[in-house]
């Protein structure tokens, strides 16, 4: 039942969604699917509507939440914008785009701006390391407007775990500035989970010339130099990581805190994981509970 599960899938994140959401974040074929399985969900006492939003357990208090993290949501998007394209300036910044629970809408007094990053190829951990000295010194670590926590070089860009969680946070990314095109054509396969989301989206900002800072240094590290540099932090950023994040597994860490030449992630939670392994649950729970049999999520 397509409109269950993405109901189940959003309930993670306490946010119901109106019907025309549940058809877009679905594989149904057609919104009178939906509508139909809405109201039979309805009758079963499954689900609940109020204010024109859907939502599970019979909690309307969601429904005020959602209104009120939209609200934050627009209140700061100006600024979530601004500081994307301040990241743009950078050296071998490509590309920067918002993700996370703001490219959804939602925001609160406790949340991060989340961006993705394009940099060019082999000076991804130069342009990380550059953009992780400035948080430090200069914004005292903030995460606030500045969490810089997944890079992907211009020559990686397909992103190689495909499943819901990452068809959803890639088909929701908002471009602020740079060329996403190519981006989006390697990572079609997200619409084998979320077909009818358009993939796609233009950038808000015209990209523009990066400051003489920022293009004397990429003219200085074109040489050997850079090469070195490259290594180098790629090197000692994942012996810190490796140091510090002891408590995960060898295989969780591959996924969550991803050190490569073409990408650098850092999820020390395994926010992917944790969302496939609660959705999982809810499958199940719901299984028992009004026998509707639901296809497992993978990882």
């Amino acid at each position: 039942m397509n409109s269950l599960k993405t109901l189940l899938y959003f309930s993670i994140f306490k946010y119901p969604l109106s019907a025309r959401e549940i058809f877009l974040f679905s594989s149904a074929a057609d919104e009178n699917e939906v509508n139909h399985e809405l109201d039979l969900l309805k009758q079963k006492g499954v689900v609940s509507i109020d204010n024109d939003f859907y939502f599970l357990d019979n909690n309307p208090s969601l429904v005020k939440r959602r209104i009120k993290g939209n609200k934050m949501a627009n209140s700061v998007m100006d600024k979530a914008i601004r500081k994307g394209a301040f990241i743009s300036k950078f050296p071998y910044v490509k590309a920067v785009g918002i993700s996370g629970s703001l490219s959804k809408n939602y925001h609160d007094i406790n949340g991060d701006v989340d961006y993705f990053v394009i940099t060019k190829s082999e000076r991804l951990w130069v342009a990380r390391t550059l953009l992780m000295l400035y948080k430090k010194i200069f914004l005292l670590n903030s995460r606030k407007f500045f969490c810089i926590n997944y890079f992907v070089t211009e020559n990686s860009l397909e992103i190689s775990e495909k499943n819901i969680f990452t068809a959803t946070e890639l088909l929701t990314l908002i471009p602020i500035t740079g060329d996403f095109t190519e981006f989006y054509n390697q990572n079609r396969w997200v619409s084998n989970f979320l077909p009818n989301l358009e993939i796609g989206k233009p950038s808000i900002i015209s990209a523009k010339r990066k400051p003489i800072t920022s293009r004397s240094i990429e003219f200085l590290l074109l040489s050997k130099l850079g090469n070195i540099l490259e290594s180098t932090f790629l090197k000692l950023t994942l012996k810190k990581w490796n140091n510090k994040f002891k408590t995960l597994s060898k295989e969780d860490f591959k996924i969550a805190m991803k050190s490569t030449q073409g990408v650098s992630k850092h999820h020390p939670q395994n926010f992917q994981k944790q969302v496939i392994n609660k959705l999982n649950k809810k499958y199940q729970e719901f299984q028992s509970r009004y026998n509707i049999e639901l296809e497992k999520e993978h990882a």
